[in-house]
């Protein structure tokens, strides 16, 4: 595809969610905006989160995990499931029940002012960083297929993007996300069976035929027990993906904003299994199309992208989509699944954000009604030309991009996860005001512990544990500071 073909299938597919838009936004209100007036149907729901929790970071980054650890990461994905599972009878029930706009509201309720503002301000931070590392991805393949080739810098494909994302969302909110979503996740997904498809068929064979193959069998072994200390140990990665689950979706206001918008408790329970079991299985077919896409590098000589003198195992799906001669139908569904994949959460984020900030740090709902309206919408714009600044800053970072998504992530949710444990375990009040210092030690404590050298703590490495370490430190402050 040239370029200019490019450009319009992208201009096509943003005609259709702003008309989208258009349609689900004709209610401006902040009701509308926030929680969708609790009439989302809880299947849309379900469907859409898919694209939302696997965006970009899988679309592009998982099937490149594959020369490093191979199916390893499926070990999380199972401790994915049994998290969402802990969300389902736990964290849904508590929120329903309070009747909370944003889950933060919570921690006020349980601990006061300064636990709420705390927990609301780490969920911004995580936030912030987790969708501009999820954009940063795909604006980087998009930079690589198209805008390099036009001499545009890597600035104006951020500033364009995130331009697009603030038209579509600007009105409707998260009402139309729900739509917005179901549609980018079933074009991320077919784009993924399109590619198994057609690369399956320039391997003469057919999907089966590989997946029996001793060369899929190299690539895809699932479970690590043998070496506790290593990076794919079984146990770290299960119980880090558990407390990951709980984190980065039962606590964090972006995902839970949408199980908020469905009629009653228990469409949102259904929503959230609905959901656990499609992540399992999605998860698994982006893992296979990496090992497809390895075959299919070795077999035909495809060498791994290299960008500014890094190598980048991110953009072999692109390399191969579009500059392999592999037909224009992969070539159309990569570019569709591609922009599906980097709007799927980014959008989603903007609008959490938005509303976190709107409601624990504004006091939006406290205001006279007539301001109400114009100061979400200027926090919207503000959330976008953040994002923008730090998906650009992201540019200068180094390393496979999960990786850092999820290192960063168990530093800023641990202490989220610490403060809901130990309101929902426990009775005790706390002394309010040095929350904010239990948090910021434990973020501390947990950082030194994980750059200790390697022979001072036997050799270990250390993975996704970190989150549930840094949450139990969180804890145990929390139990220092309790009111006796």
């Amino acid at each position: 595809m040239t370029p200019l073909q490019i450009l319009l299938l992208i201009a096509s597919y943003f005609i259709v969610l702003i008309a989208i838009s258009y349609l689900t936004g004709k209610e401006d209100s902040n009701a509308a905006f926030f929680k969708a007036n609790k009439s989302a149907p809880w299947y849309l729901v379900a469907f859409g989160m898919i694209g939302a929790s696997l965006s970009g970071v899988t679309f592009i980054s998982v099937p490149g995990m594959i020369e490093g650890q191979q199916f390893a990461y499926m070990q999380g994905v199972f401790g994915f499931f049994f998290g969402y599972l802990c969300i389902t009878t736990l964290l849904l029930p508590l929120y329903y029940r309070l009747n909370v706009t944003s889950i933060y509201e919570y921690l006020e309720q349980r601990f006061g002012v300064v636990s709420y503002k705390t927990g609301a301000f780490f969920f911004l931070l995580s936030r912030i960083t987790g969708a501009s590392f999820r954009l940063f991805l795909v604006a980087l393949a998009m930079q690589y297929i198209v805008f390099e080739s036009m001499g545009v810098p890597f600035w104006v494909t951020v500033v364009i993007s995130i331009l697009l994302i603030w038209l579509y969302t600007n009105r409707g909110g998260i009402k139309t996300i729900i739509w917005t979503d179901t549609i980018q996740t079933f074009a991320m997904l077919v784009a993924v069976l399109v590619a198994i498809y057609l690369i399956s068929e320039k391997l003469n064979a057919s999907f089966f035929d590989i997946v029996s193959s001793n060369a899929f069998t190299e690539k895809s072994k699932i479970f690590f027990f043998d070496d506790p200390l290593s990076k794919t140990y079984f146990w770290k990665y299960f119980i880090g993906g558990i407390f990951i689950a709980v984190a980065m979706t039962g606590l964090d206001q972006d995902m839970m904003q949408k199980n908020l918008t469905c009629k009653n408790k228990r469409e949102a329970q259904k929503n959230m299994l609905t959901m656990a079991t499609l992540v399992v299985i999605v998860n698994f077919i982006f893992l296979s199309l990496g090992a497809l896409l390895f075959i299919y590098s070795s077999k035909f000589n495809v060498e791994i992208p290299v960008v500014n003198g890094k190598t980048r195992t991110d953009l072999l799906f692109p390399e191969i989509a579009m500059n392999q001669n592999l037909g224009s139908a992969l070539s159309v569904t990569f570019i569709i699944g591609l922009i599906a994949a980097a709007y799927s959460s980014a959008d989603s984020a903007l609008t959490s954000l938005t509303t976190s900030f709107s409601v624990d740090f504004l006091d939006i709902k406290n205001r006279p009604e007539a301001e109400q309206k114009p100061l979400r919408k200027k926090v919207h714009i503000l959330v976008s030309l953040v994002l923008m600044a730090v998906v650009i800053i992201f540019n200068l970072l180094e390393g496979n991009v999960v990786s850092n998504l999820f290192k960063f992530a168990t530093f800023t949710y641990g202490p989220l996860l610490g403060l809901f444990a130990f309101g929902i375990l426990t009775k005790y009040k706390i002394k309010d005001n040095y929350s904010w210092v239990v948090a910021l030690i434990s973020i501390t404590l947990t950082y030194i512990i994980t750059i200790l050298p390697k022979n001072y703590i036997g050799g270990y490495q250390f993975h996704w544990e970190i989150l549930p370490l840094n949450g139990l430190i969180t804890f145990l402050g929390l139990v220092l500071i309790r009111r006796k």
